[in-house]
């Protein structure tokens, strides 16, 4: 089992910057290296459903919300098993718990959630 842990959220002011960063520990299946998995950002407002906001595939390809484009940056390092999630010119309407993802091959595991809050 994967576990996922991000780290980097906190309070920030409208116009400022975040990075969130997800790292990965436990037990790959055998076989399997990291690299393998497609990895994900993911957020949830209050009173709102969870929403994809970035996501880069193992081959590098990466996917963003309309609403984050040119703004957020998803990048991965697969030697440290790690997927982060650079956020510039940030707005209120960011503000919500940043979930990671790990998923591929049957494998679909989240972690925790950081808490972004953007005061205006």
């Amino acid at each position: 089992q994967v576990q996922l842990v991000e780290s980097g959220g906190g309070l920030v002011q409208a116009g400022g910057s975040l990075r969130l960063s997800c790292v990965a520990s436990g037990t790959i299946p055998s076989g399997i290296i990291f690299s393998f998995y497609d990895m994900g950002w993911y957020r949830q407002a209050p009173g709102k459903e969870r929403e994809l906001v970035a996501e880069i595939i193992s081959g590098g390809s990466t996917n963003y919300a309309d609403s984050v484009k040119g703004r957020f940056t998803i990048s991965r390092d697969n030697g440290k098993k790690m997927v982060n999630l650079q956020m510039n010119t940030l707005k209120p309407e960011d503000t919500a718990v940043y979930y990671c993802r790990l998923f591929r091959g049957g494998v679909n595991n989240w972690g925790q959630g950081t808490l972004v809050t953007v005061s205006s």
